[in-house]
């Protein structure tokens, strides 16, 4: 193994990170007394709103390719990012140095961008507390490198044990535990403890002439408890070699406008991406998305209903507080297909005068919080899988995707199909891969004909990018079918 550290230095106390006050911050000299100090800074140059985000995150990943365990890295991140608003306009500066000197500059510096009126003085500071949705029996900093890497050795060993047409394994692990502190001048202030973990093993299989290569990897907010026993690493090895076996017998689809049927779990990439970010209030505001002067207008049929939900128990999506401070929801944005709201941070629910959704998010304390999906879905419907495809003539049964792009403004999206099956006369009859699926998300939302009632959320590690950020989100759906869009094969 190269490029190792063996001693990682703790990072959260469990019970430090839930207590009232400053709590864990106060190891690097974070008190209440700073924290008025600088949020008075911060409103010295008139700012209606400010807050101030402090973090400390450490991450560690363990990679096997080739039979060994080959690549390991560790990163450590601490700084305090502050924001100050006046109307739409935000001044925004961070630091990487905590002392009071820089905390104070970096507050100035913002102030400066975003300034309009009388200083003003923050209230005195009450800590907030919200439900813990992420427990961690068994934190990553108690979690030794050898211990990581007897893990992904394990995973690689059951995946070429499952079949001889498996040549090759690659496998990795990721974890991080981070700690959040934000402080508002209305007397709010929040702490959080957010565990992080990630693992994937990817597979190459022969078969003859042919050379297929898949992967499956599963992700939560938890501690090394997420892998203890055998049901996560099973499936996950399971799911790696089955992707990778289905894609020696798969073909091309045709090519065409037709029927599209999406099953249920990983097809919510297609929600998210064409329909979510659409609905975040932001886009709204400023006039870019289509939906933007569509509230409580028909979007969908009556069998379609869209969430956002923070609140689901070890989410990758979820959150026990957003990055401004507030709680998280669980946010109905098409009821019944009629659009009845958006994703909203402080800003953007100010501006449409209605209370934020706890969705202000940002990646980490360099940039501003946006309004941001957490875990998106759609809810059940009443159809029978069996009765979706059943409907079907000609088209295809799409099972996963690997990535997709969507426009805002004007809403078409493309998205790169890994997995599926061609449906004929009903049935699922032979497997295909590769293909892209092309259409509109409004489009696309008015041609969903039927909704099933077996919503699975997908246990994948996607990262929503947005504004150059990336953040962890979650999305899943039932088996729906949308009555038409147009497939490409890719050359």
């Amino acid at each position: 193994m190269q490029s190792i550290i063996t001693d990682i230095p703790p990072l959260v106390d469990r019970g430090a990170a839930q207590q009232p006050g400053c709590g864990y911050f106060e190891r690097f000299d974070i008190h209440a007394g700073v924290l008025r100090k600088v949020l008075a800074a911060a409103l010295s140059r008139g700012g209606q709103d400010a807050d101030l985000f402090f973090e400390h995150a450490t991450s560690t990943m363990v990679a096997l390719t080739d039979g060994a365990v080959n690549r390991a890295s560790t990163g450590v991140e601490l700084g305090m990012g502050v924001r100050v608003v006046v109307g739409d306009q935000v001044g925004y500066a961070y630091t990487e140095d905590l002392s009071i000197e820089a905390l104070l500059s970096a507050a100035r510096t913002a102030a400066e961008i975003a300034s309009g009126g009388q200083a003003r003085q923050p209230a005195d500071l009450t800590p907030r507390h919200y439900a813990d949705l992420y427990p961690s029996q068994r934190r990553w900093d108690a979690v030794g490198i050898q211990e990581r890497a007897a893990l992904v050795r394990a995973w690689e060993a059951q995946a070429f044990a499952q079949d001889p047409r498996i040549q090759k394994v690659q496998a990795y692990l990721m974890d991080g535990e981070r700690v959040i502190l934000v402080a508002r001048p209305d007397g709010r202030l929040v702490q959080d403890h957010q565990p992080m973990t990630l693992g994937w093993v990817s597979c190459t299989a022969e078969q003859g002439d042919r050379k297929e290569s898949a992967g499956y990897n599963i992700a939560a907010r938890r501690g090394m408890e997420q892998y203890d026993g055998a049901v996560v690493g099973d499936r996950l090895v399971e799911q790696a070699v089955e992707r990778t076996l289905f894609l020696l017998d798969a073909g091309s689809p045709p090519a065409g406008e037709m029927p599209v049927v999406l099953a249920p779990g990983a097809s919510g990439i297609l929600l998210h991406e064409a329909v979510g970010h659409g609905l975040e209030a932001d886009f709204c505001r400023k006039g870019v998305s289509i939906y933007g002067g569509r509230l409580n207008q028909r979007v969908a049929s009556e069998q379609v209903t869209i969430v956002d939900d923070g609140t689901m128990p070890g989410a990758r999506g979820s959150i026990n507080t957003d990055d401004e401070g507030n709680a998280p929801q669980r946010t109905v944005l098409v009821d019944k297909g009629k659009l009845c709201g958006f994703i909203h941070d402080e800003i953007s629910a100010r501006h449409f005068g209605v209370d934020p959704t706890g969705s202000g998010r940002r990646e980490s304390f360099r940039q501003p919080p946006l309004p941001r999906m957490r875990v998106t879905f759609m809810e059940n419907g009443p159809h029978p899988a069996e009765e979706i495809i059943a409907s079907v003539k000609k088209g295809i049964y799409c099972e996963t995707f690997a990535n997709g792009q969507v426009q805002i403004g004007a809403g078409d999206f493309a998205f790169y199909m890994r997995h599926g099956w061609l449906i004929e006369d009903g049935k699922l009859t032979r497997p295909i891969k590769d293909a892209n699926i092309i259409g509109n998300g409004p489009q696309a939302l008015e041609s969903v004909t039927m909704v099933g009632n077996d919503l699975k959320l997908d246990e994948g590690g996607w990262t929503c990018g947005k504004d150059g950020q990336g953040v962890p989100v979650g999305q899943g759906l039932p088996t729906a079918l949308v009555s038409s869009l147009v497939v490409g094969g890719v050359g």
